[in-house]
């Protein structure tokens, strides 16, 4: 959790290498917030230095950062998606779309204190410039798939389906992604699958 420090929050673009002095902020960030619903994701410092050293590192990586103060308070991530990783490159293949073609929003985190003051809008506005910097139309993301009567969902949750949907995205109906991670409380690893949602900057 973050405690709002009540200052003007400042929004800035990092491009590869200069995104590295980010690190230890994204990661703590990375852990801080997928450890809520609905990734619940088990952090492990190490994995995430490994993960976004490789990820910083690729060409095209692209980072919108939020600060109050000096605090990193939140970060959005995006690369050309054939620079991530072939989990999610297989099935936009089998979806019939050409991997090359599209920009991957791959991760969006904001401490719980800063949401519902616009800097989520700000992060797909500010990736989806770059997207169209890059020479790309297209853009896509994955979200976690979770049974609706899932006995962890919070009862205060509230879907971003609406919100995603305002932005133009739109899920795809088919292949699913699968990653694995490690749930809280769990010993091992397990596999997820995340549906794929994507919006055509063009229009079209």
């Amino acid at each position: 959790m973050g405690e709002r420090r009540g200052g003007a929050i400042r929004l800035a673009a990092y491009r590869g290498s200069e995104a590295q002095a980010l690190l230890n902020g994204l990661a703590t960030l990375r852990i801080t917030v997928f450890a809520d619903w609905p990734y619940l994701y088990e952090g492990d410092e190490d994995y995430e230095a490994r993960y976004l050293g490789q990820f910083l590192e690729g060409e095209g990586a692209f980072v919108a950062a939020a600060f109050d103060g000096e605090a990193l308070i939140g970060a959005a991530t995006a690369t050309p998606l054939l620079q991530h990783m072939d989990d999610l490159a297989e099935p936009v293949r089998q979806l019939g779309l050409d991997p090359q073609a599209i920009f991957y929003l791959s991760e969006s985190v904001l401490l719980s204190d800063y949401r519902g003051a616009g800097i989520g809008h700000r992060f797909f506005d500010m990736r989806e410039d770059e997207a169209v910097r890059q020479g790309f139309a297209t853009c896509f993301f994955c979200a976690v798939d979770r049974e609706a009567e899932d006995p962890r969902r919070p009862a205060d949750t509230r879907s971003l389906e609406s919100f995603w949907r305002r932005r133009g995205y739109q899920p795809l109906n088919g292949p699913k992604a699968h990653l694995s991670w490690r749930e809280r409380g769990q010993a091992d690893e397990t596999d997820h699958s995340l549906t794929l949602w994507m919006h055509h900057l063009n229009g079209e």
